[in-house]
């Protein structure tokens, strides 16, 4: 089942213009600045630390550093990070 959705996930994603994000179940990160930055479609808390944020994606993980973390929110898929944002990683599995 897995493969077929990668096979025909980007063919739906191309000719009936539906958002990549959802059709390939791919994380939305939304910054404001270097303050603030608002992410969707995750699949959990991994590390969480006044200077790092460690989140689990269908396709590895997301790590944000920096400084002075709080998060605002904090929703099942949902999360809103607020501090000084120095980076922001894309890791493999």
């Amino acid at each position: 089942m897995k493969k077929w959705q990668q096979r025909i996930g980007p063919w739906l994603t191309k000719y009936l213009a539906l958002p990549s994000d959802v059709m390939l179940e791919l994380p939305r990160i939304t910054m404001i600045g270097q303050i603030h930055v608002y992410i969707e479609n995750h699949k959990g808390l991994i590390v969480y630390s006044d200077k790092e944020l460690k989140l689990r994606t269908n396709k590895g993980y997301v790590q944000i550093l920096g400084s002075s973390f709080v998060l605002k929110m904090m929703l099942p898929e949902e999360i809103l990070l607020e501090g000084s944002i120095r980076e922001v990683k894309f890791l493999p599995d």
